[in-house]
């Protein structure tokens, strides 16, 4: 049985009470929370800070943060999340020079290390550094916005990464982002994922409880499909 795990995005949360609304999303059954960062330079859109997320570890957040930069360049910002909370910190390899030691910079601030591949980025980086990865994100729709559909193509290159962490000896998290809901997360997970990012999915429903039991429900059907 797979270990699936769900990464509301707070993207889509209601930023006017934001702590309540994170504290209810993971009471209601959400893994880790999606922690989305961007700079209106390397994404035309602007979010939010690692003061947010110290506030949110005031507000008694617990779960996991997993911080997605979408920023450009990334080195000077990883001290802050990760001395403000964060757990997980993953970010694009065309946001900076050296993507070895911004890897490295992540561990040695105590912090998991993930690396994002937006739909048209190669996956040739994985070559040189799959062995320091902790999370493999790969990105559904092209970064910068919310409530995108998810891009079918994404399905193939799921596959891909699947056998490459099979083939590794190390735990790696493949993760998600855009565009996933009730419809289509069996099959996303059939393809390979164990970490899904959902935004609107979640958040625009009224009752997160009952919305995530059903997405549980998919993802359990995805298993039976996966054994037979």
């Amino acid at each position: 049985m797979k270990n699936f795990l769900l990464a509301p995005s707070i993207l889509s949360a209601d930023f006017a009470r934001l702590g309540e609304d994170t504290k209810k999303v993971i009471d209601s059954g959400g893994d880790w929370i999606h922690f989305d960062v961007m700079d209106n330079h390397y994404v035309p859109n602007l979010t939010m800070g690692p003061m947010i997320l110290k506030s949110l570890r005031n507000y008694k957040i617990t779960a996991p943060i997993d911080v997605h930069l979408m920023t450009k360049p990334v080195d000077n910002l990883i001290p802050k999340f990760a001395q403000a909370g964060a757990n997980f910190i993953t970010f694009h390899p065309e946001s900076t020079d050296h993507v070895d030691r911004t890897l490295n910079l992540i561990k040695e601030h105590g912090c998991k290390a993930g690396l994002a591949f937006n739909p048209s980025t190669s996956l040739n980086f994985l070559d040189y550094v799959i062995d320091k990865l902790d999370v493999i994100l790969l990105m559904s729709v092209n970064p910068g916005f919310g409530n995108q559909s998810f891009l079918p193509s994404t399905f193939n290159k799921l596959r891909e990464v699947r056998k490459r962490i099979d083939l590794h000896t190390s735990d790696i998290f493949l993760q998600v982002d855009g565009g996933v809901k009730l419809e289509n997360i069996s099959e996303i997970a059939f393809s390979g994922a164990n970490v899904f990012v959902v935004g609107s999915g979640i958040f625009d429903h009224p009752d997160y409880q009952k919305i995530i039991k059903k997405i549980r429900q998919e993802l359990k059907c995805s298993n039976f499909k996966s054994l037979h």
